[in-house]
């Protein structure tokens, strides 16, 4: 496990999203990170708020298991669009084919979380964003895709890089789309002993 903005034996964040270490980083938490190495696979029929509440179920019961003293927090981010749930992109063609899909479309992402302790799930939800992009041209999709900046992200854009030229309109957390809703979640930590520290 790396320490990231400090060390708290009490705090884990069972992910190795960049995004995620940031947002808790700069909302003044200190944590370890531990990764559950759970396999994101949807089941059948199962939509897109289900499958990331899921996620962040096992991800964080995972890590809590080796770590039953803290509190363990997981999180999983996707994106749903005419009823397909998007997740990270396989390849480059799958990224290109995803960014068409949501070239002059409104979709939603749902971040679901977990916090877990002693192996059981002692709070959970799930967050929901709607975002809608302008018209994209094959050449700007073609560029992100070479930047290789989708290929870590659900949907295959982010927010917080150059895919955030892509929206028109966000309805709901920014955060949230970045991977975490961070108010929400600070405001769960809390009722379980974890807070930011005083700067």
């Amino acid at each position: 496990m790396d320490d990231a903005q400090g060390s708290s034996k009490g705090f884990i964040l069972a992910s190795s999203s960049p995004r995620r270490r940031q947002l808790l980083g700069d909302a003044g938490l200190s944590f370890r990170i531990a990764e559950s190495n759970v396999v994101e696979a949807a089941r059948k029929g199962e939509s897109a708020g289900d499958f990331a509440l899921r996620m962040a179920h096992e991800k964080t019961l995972a890590v809590s298991a080796a770590s039953p003293d803290a509190i363990v927090l997981a999180a999983d981010t996707v994106v749903e669009c005419e009823g397909r749930t998007l997740g990270k992109p396989v390849d480059a063609d799958d990224a290109r084919a995803m960014l068409r899909m949501l070239s002059e479309r409104t979709h939603t992402v749902v971040t679901g979380f977990a916090i877990a302790r002693a192996g059981a799930i002692v709070e959970s939800a799930r967050v929901t964003s709607r975002v809608t992009f302008r018209s994209l041209t094959e050449a700007e999709i073609d560029a992100y895709v070479r930047s290789g900046a989708p290929l870590d992200k659900a949907g295959s854009y982010g927010i917080q890089d150059w895919g955030e030229g892509f929206i028109v309109a966000l309805e709901g957390s920014r955060e949230n789309v970045m991977g975490l809703p961070v108010r929400e979640v600070l405001a769960a930590l809390a009722r379980h002993g974890i807070a930011p520290r005083l700067r």
